[in-house]
This record gives C-alpha cells, structure tokens and sequence, in this order.
C-alpha cells in the first residue's frame, strides 16, 4: 500500500511530515514508530498521533518488510497550549 502513497502526501497533518519524510527517516535508520517520531516530530502535534500514527506503522510495515504490531507505538501526551503569565500568577499567594 504504502509504495502507492505520492511522497508529498502529508501523513502528519499536525506536523505537516509527508511520505517522503517518513521513508527517509526509515532509511536513515529509524525502525519503529518512536524513531519516526524522534527524527520527524510524526505524532508530537495537537492530535498526539491519534490520527497519523497507524499510517505511520503501516509505512514502516511495508518499507521494512515487518508486521504493523512490530512496529510499535508512541506514547500519547495530553496536548500543551499556551498559557499567559497572568494566568499562573492568580495561583500564586
């Protein structure tokens, strides 16, 4: 599936990391989906992966030659936004 995928198709709509990144970062040594993460930030946008994360192993499976389970899975943080100091000083006495 994934050696159909146009390499500028953005897999990481948060992120904005396309096909092309992702298999590079493969071929630049990444094995798993938190070494796509690490080398793209693939997964670390507002979503946390929820929605890129199985096009991600899906990638690795078909680049690598290795089950989708194989590839394993990131670990979801809850999302952070800006806060202004005004905000945090209410909560100082």
């Amino acid at each position: 599936m994934s050696k159909d995928l146009d390499d500028d198709m953005f897999v990481c709509r948060c992120e904005e990391v396309t096909v092309r990144e992702i298999r590079q970062a493969i071929a630049e040594g990444a094995r798993d989906v938190v070494g796509i993460k690490r080398r793209t930030r693939a997964g670390m946008g507002l979503c946390q992966g929820r929605t890129c994360e199985k096009m991600v192993q899906q990638i690795l499976s078909q680049e690598l030659g290795i089950s989708p389970e194989e590839t394993g899975t990131s670990s979801a943080r809850p999302p952070v936004k800006p806060v202004d100091f005004g905000t945090l000083a209410k909560g100082v006495q």
